[in-house]
């Protein structure tokens, strides 16, 4: 008689947080691959990009929100209602909150709006815990507890970890897979993400092009990719992408930042997200980058539906 083995659970997680409290680099460390992008400014995953965590007991399939803000611009405001939207869709909440930095108000805000989803588990992630000492790791573990209390629920679950260490990555999935409802896999092995190529490709190229550059543009850059078709004439066993996309931005002052003195900024950045797109396609792309601009499409209902917001 064969021992009752316990059944394949598979369903969906999103990670929630303030911007830049690790959501994108825990994806990415959960997944093995890089999926979201990681940015060290905040409010950059505008999409919902999907990383797919396969193992022989279950499927979890991560859902990486962009974070939640007191919004300023419609941009703000769309992207808040994604947020809520998916948080009632989703089969378990994993709110991250960073060891090195106090809770705030922020982090109640959000523990306030997800004590109003009460059907789905919450777990709390305490992250980046490579950047403190015992000692202040084990009092944010004691507020993170006292945060859930004041907020009015339960965590289901409250494991630190440092993605960038690699530390307790796989205790969390552990942790997780348990509040997945029972289920065969969602989505076919080899799937990392269900975003469309073009899509995580923009998203590359944008990371790309938010890297060192000053304080002022970082919302300001939307890329689109116009066209992906393979070259023609090539031999088999050496194929070409040739990748055509436009960098927008909303002020003709900021084409100079993203350019740079004699092209050169806009040649590393294609140079950067050329290498990026290779490794994610696994074949040899040639990107051909332009900068225009789109007035002021963060505050235009018209540039925003353009863009894919």
């Amino acid at each position: 008689m064969s021992t009752a083995s316990s059944a394949h659970r598979s369903g969906f997680a999103c990670f929630v947080g303030r911007p830049n409290a690790g959501k994108s680099t825990l994806t990415n460390a959960l997944v093995g691959t890089k999926v979201a992008i990681t940015s060290t400014r905040p409010q950059t995953t505008r999409h919902t990009v999907r990383g797919i965590v396969h193992r022989p007991d279950a499927q979890l399939v991560l859902v990486d929100t962009p974070g939640l803000h007191k919004p300023r611009t419609l941009l703000g405001q769309r992207l808040n209602d994604v947020v809520r939207t998916t948080w009632a869709e989703v089969d378990v909440i994993g709110f991250c909150l960073p060891a090195n930095e106090k809770i705030g108000p922020g982090d109640r805000f959000i523990a306030k709006e997800l004590a109003q989803i009460t059907r789905t588990p919450k777990v709390a992630i305490v992250t980046k815990t490579d950047l403190v000492a015992g000692d202040g790791l084990a009092e944010q573990l004691i507020a993170v507890d006292r945060l859930g209390k004041e907020s009015g629920f339960e965590w289901a679950e409250i494991v630190p970890v440092s993605a960038v260490a690699g530390k307790q990555v796989d205790l969390l999935a552990d942790l997780l897979v348990p509040l997945l409802p029972e289920g065969p896999p969602l989505y076919p092995e080899g799937d990392l993400t269900d975003e469309p190529e073009q899509v995580m490709i923009a998203e590359l190229i944008r990371e790309a092009a938010l890297e060192g550059v000053r304080d002022e543009l970082p919302h300001s850059i939307a890329v689109v990719v116009e066209e992906m078709l393979p070259r023609e004439d090539r031999p088999a066993d050496r194929p070409l992408l040739d990748i055509h996309a436009n960098l927008f931005i909303e002020r003709p002052s900021q084409k100079g930042i993203v350019i740079g003195p004699k092209g050169q900024r806009l040649k590393e950045v294609g140079t950067k997200a050329r290498q990026h797109i290779e490794a994610l396609l696994g074949t040899p792309v040639f990107l051909d980058l332009h900068v225009k601009v789109a007035k002021d499409w963060q505050r235009d209902p018209k540039q925003l539906r353009r863009l894919g917001f």
